[in-house]
């Protein structure tokens, strides 16, 4: 409850998670039937830069700045780059968080589902899509909302969580619980979750949590910038990807790659990590 991401906007942790968003977004329109987006953590909507927020960390500086100075070569990143161009004129001044993203791509036969718990941050979001029909925004938590929602009508969609960390053993736990929810109710469906990265120790062990999941598919792919062996700091940024689609692993792997040279604050520390767990 205390988390805003307005301090956050923009890092290179947004810039991978929703490059990668915005990607499998796009895979899903790859087929005719209707698709559900359902967010757990989804936040306000839309951030500005030039918020004391933001300019009190200028997080974004090394984060959507550079790509937004740079022309980024994979078709994803330039994709996710344009996105963020159509909230903007000459100047970087928003950056649009995922339910505006997901506002951006679905189509008039796909749905989204928003959650989220803080009371300001919702009346925010409910403000900056109260013109959009296809985005259902709710007050809750995101955990609890899944044994709302799943499975959608649809069957076909993504799940997206993305929590704030806050305590990151207990939100780790919290993951762990909600997949044996999400396996008996929608094991069809994508999931994606986003990590921070700071202490290699507690990732491994959520690692090896995942690995006893129901999950058939799953899909580890870690961005990392410092060394993680600092548990006060973002070292970099994970997901996790159930049920990733087909040669997905590829896509991932482009934009990894160039997100590692574009977003590298020293190129010594600089690396990825993509594998499967299963």
């Amino acid at each position: 409850m205390n988390y805003r991401h307005a301090y956050h906007a923009g890092n290179f942790a947004d810039v991978y998670k929703h490059s990668v968003l915005v990607a499998l977004i796009e895979t899903l329109k790859t087929k005719p039937t209707p698709f559900c987006y359902l967010e757990t953590h989804a936040g306000k909507g839309l951030y500005s830069l030039l918020d004391p927020e933001s300019q009190k960390t200028l997080e974004y500086v090394s984060g959507i700045q550079r790509i937004w100075e740079t022309a980024p070569k994979t078709p994803e990143i330039q994709f996710y780059a344009q996105l963020v161009a159509r909230f903007n004129q000459q100047r970087l001044h928003y950056y649009p968080g995922s339910p505006l993203l997901a506002a951006a791509l679905l189509r008039p036969e796909d749905r989204g589902i928003l959650v989220e718990l803080h009371p300001e941050e919702i009346q925010l979001l409910k403000t900056v899509l109260r013109h959009n029909r296809q985005l259902a925004v709710h007050q809750g938590e995101g955990y609890l909302a899944l044994k709302a929602f799943l499975p959608p009508k649809e069957k076909r969609g993504l799940l997206l969580i993305d929590p704030s960390f806050e305590q990151q053993r207990e939100e780790f736990g919290l993951i762990i619980n909600s997949l044996k929810l999400i396996y008996q109710r929608w094991r069809q469906g994508i999931v994606l979750i986003w990590y921070p990265i700071k202490h290699r120790h507690a990732i491994e062990h959520f690692h090896q949590q995942l690995k006893n999941s129901p999950f058939e598919k799953i899909l580890v792919a870690e961005l990392l910038l410092f060394p993680d062996d600092n548990a006060l700091k973002l070292n970099g940024s994970g997901l996790v990807i159930f049920n990733a689609p087909w040669q997905f692993e590829r896509v991932i792997s482009s934009i990894l790659g160039e997100l590692k040279e574009l977003l590298a604050i020293d190129s010594r520390f600089a690396k990825v990590n993509l594998r499967s767990l299963k």
